[in-house]
């Protein structure tokens, strides 16, 4: 099983989607890192030698932020946001959409689930 970025490429699957696995690499990233590896993207994952796996690697550091660099970045803009004080900041402070959807109904991928009412217990009523 191969090993790239901190990721185990899934088994038996082409190179090309197997490179998807890694956070932030599509199809089209994958081919173009299998072009300047000089792997054939109709290679097995369970095929590649150790010196495919390499120049693979190094065509991934020399061309692509991935895993923890990208994810850490991401973060790093959003506190950004956040500090300076921004709509968008305030938005995914507030964890509601920060892209200009409704929020009255729908966002609920977001939002998380409904919260039911609370009914109040003093207002029993007498028989």
């Amino acid at each position: 099983m191969a090993r790239i970025a901190g990721v185990d490429l899934p088994r038996n699957k082409r190179v090309e989607i197997a490179l998807t696995y890694i956070y932030g690499l599509g199809r089209h990233a994958a081919n173009v890192v299998l072009e300047a590896a000089g792997v054939s993207p109709d290679k097995r994952s369970d095929d590649l030698d150790e010196n495919d796996v390499r120049k693979i690697r190094d065509a991934i550091e020399a061309h692509y932020r991935v895993e923890g660099d990208l994810r850490r970045d991401t973060q790093m803009n959003i506190k950004r946001l956040i500090d300076l004080g921004t709509y968008r900041g305030s938005r995914h402070r507030r964890n509601l959409p920060a892209r200009g959807q409704r929020t009255h109904t729908n966002a609920r991928t977001r939002k998380g689930p409904r919260r039911m009412a609370v009914k109040k217990q003093g207002a029993a009523t007498k028989k």
